[in-house]
């Protein structure tokens, strides 16, 4: 039986991961989402990637200070290990499986607030799943419910038809809030932050809303002229953002626990692309699910 755990990203600067093919045409560089909510996620592969890459680099780093590598920093038995050409049967199989990571809480911003952080009922739900909340269906938040901090800051229409109503104002309209709820079991480094529920068929036009862009260009050696080929845009989930993502750990004969951030469950990482212009900084915390919570 697999042992459950569950990674929680939250994003310290913008963070790319989609598409890097094309630059030359000036394609705008998207990023990956999900079919359903249309909202970005982080693919396993390149979480698994990152993981394998930051334990294989801190032990050349304990190598370096004369220390001993701890067996429990071994990569190819966490991760697997990769296929050898010309040696048949030289993979193995994965302790470790990581699927997607989705986001919990989007940050956007709202006028008055200025930062309001934004999610949906299919997005609480898949939380609910993988964290192991046990929460039931009717204890999901509703749509256009608010935090406690929100309801109480946000704005009252004294007009006559709306009187008593309360209103977000985001840059592309306005958002009418209906119900305060306790929003703090659905955040998962236990903040206490303004935020709001809205339907599934609102959360795809919000997020694009809040979607950290930039324009990039390379110009030619000798005059401010753009190089053929070499003016692109980029978007990328903004500094903020909260993710969840299920891990399933393999039964294993080894008396060790898995500990990929330099030897802790929790620590700084950098995910997706485009590191060179600060993009991709982020936190990452594991968090084990027990048997009774599960």
């Amino acid at each position: 039986m697999y042992q459950k755990a569950c990674g929680i990203i939250e994003t310290l600067a913008p963070v790319h991961v989609g598409a890097t093919a094309g630059e030359e045409n000036g394609n705008l560089n998207l990023i990956f989402r999900d079919q359903f909510t249309q909202t970005g996620i982080i693919n396993g592969s390149s979480i698994r990637g990152r993981l394998r890459a930051d334990m294989r680099q801190y032990c050349e780093y304990l190598k370096k200070k004369g220390e001993t590598i701890p067996p429990e920093q071994d990569e190819n038995f966490w991760y697997g290990r990769k296929a050898e050409p010309g040696e048949p049967d030289s993979t193995s199989e994965a302790v470790i499986k990581l699927e997607h990571a989705s986001i919990v809480w989007l940050p956007v911003f709202c006028p008055g607030q200025p930062i309001v952080w934004v999610t949906c009922p299919s997005l609480l739900k898949r939380y609910n799943r993988i964290a192991g909340l046990n929460k039931k269906a009717n204890e999901i938040p509703r749509e256009y419910t608010a935090s406690k901090k929100l309801w109480n800051s946000a704005l009252e229409s004294q007009g006559n038809k709306h009187k008593g109503k309360k209103f977000l104002f985001f840059n592309l309209g306005f958002l009418e809030i209906k119900r305060e709820g306790n929003l703090s079991d659905w955040f998962p480094l236990g903040e206490d932050l303004p935020a709001v529920v809205v339907d599934d068929n609102d959360i795809a036009m919000i997020h694009d809303m809040a979607l950290y862009r930039q324009s990039r260009v390379a110009l030619e050696d000798d005059k401010k002229m753009a190089k053929k080929g070499q003016f692109f845009n980029t978007e990328a989930l903004p500094e903020g953002t909260i993710l969840a993502f299920p891990i399933a750990i393999k039964p294993h004969d080894k008396d060790w626990d898995w500990k990929p951030i330099q030897g802790k469950l929790s620590g700084e990482i950098y995910l997706g692309g485009l590191e060179s212009i600060g993009l991709g900084h982020c936190h990452l915390t594991i968090k084990h699910i027990s048997e009774e919570k599960s």
